[in-house]
């Protein structure tokens, strides 16, 4: 672990912000790469943003916050990216765009850096046979707020090495993360239980069971759930619900995963929850 000084975050959005965030607070030196700068600088606002917050709250000193700052290298050039320690991927969830990004840095990062994607549900296995060190590719699942959420899921595919899920590991330690270990099959476990979840919350509003306050007041109260499922589809966004329920659906062959019409027809709509204003409940 201790020759992990430089990490590099791909992705710019919601999740690759929240990892470099993290990053950079617990004294790593970040290169964020996003291939547009308008991403970038919005990056930065929002993770200074979430700095002065956490600062508010007593949880840092300005000094820590100015600091975390200074750790953080925008980049939009992937050679940027050919001396960092350990790669962190965050780009959207799409298996092709993933793949050439793992393709990719094979070629940029040193051969014995270690390749971890942050996907909630794509074969880390499939990604890992795009490059020439399938053993040094593993997933590094972390929840959304990053800054906020303790949990990472580390997902071992077929190849990766038992040094790599260690590192891995150590590493997840040092962002002061929880990390739990689990194997590659589609959604892994969290969305695996999560999304099915969701799903049928979705065809409860869809046959007129109930609405999504009635529904999301059920699981809270009765379930004990800090927010129900409908509001927390809108915060993930609806697309990305669709997306997972796809992987879930193709990958496991059963018929109980496939996703709600409801929720192909919101999606069609435009409708994915809080990033456009409107899913379940309006923004």
């Amino acid at each position: 672990m201790g020759n992990i000084k430089t990490l590099g975050v791909i992705g710019g959005g919601t999740m690759g912000n929240g990892i470099a965030h993290v990053a950079a607070r617990s004294g790593f030196k970040v290169i964020l790469h996003d291939i547009e700068q308008r991403s970038l600088d919005q990056a930065l606002s929002t993770i200074t943003k979430n700095l002065e917050r956490e600062v508010a709250k007593g949880k840092i000193t300005g000094d820590d916050k100015a600091a975390a700052l200074s750790r953080i290298v925008p980049a939009t050039k992937n050679s940027a990216l050919s001396d960092v320690d350990f790669v962190i991927e965050a780009v959207v969830e799409n298996v092709d765009i993933k793949s050439r990004v793992f393709g990719a840095m094979d070629e940029i990062a040193r051969p014995d850096v270690i390749l971890a994607s942050n996907t909630s549900s794509i074969s880390i296995t499939k990604i890992a046979s795009k490059t020439k060190r399938p053993g040094k590719v593993i997933g590094m699942h972390f929840m959304n707020p990053v800054p906020v959420m303790t949990l990472v899921e580390i997902v071992r595919g077929l190849s990766t090495s038992d040094e790599t899920s260690q590192t891995t590991n150590r590493l997840a330690l040092s962002l002061g993360k929880t990390p739990v270990e689990v194997n590659d099959y589609p959604g892994f476990v969290s969305n695996r239980v999560l999304m099915p979840m969701i799903n049928e919350a979705i065809f409860c509003v869809m046959e007129g069971v109930g609405t999504p306050e009635a529904v999301d007041s059920v699981m809270k109260l009765g379930m004990n759930h800090p927010i129900g499922p409908l509001a927390l589809a809108d915060l993930i966004g609806l697309d990305v619900c669709l997306d997972i329920m796809e992987v879930l659906h193709t990958g496991l062959g059963d018929p109980k995963h496939r996703p709600c019409p409801l929720l192909r027809r919101m999606v069609d709509a435009g409708q994915l929850g809080r990033k456009s204003g409107r899913g379940f409940y309006e923004y």
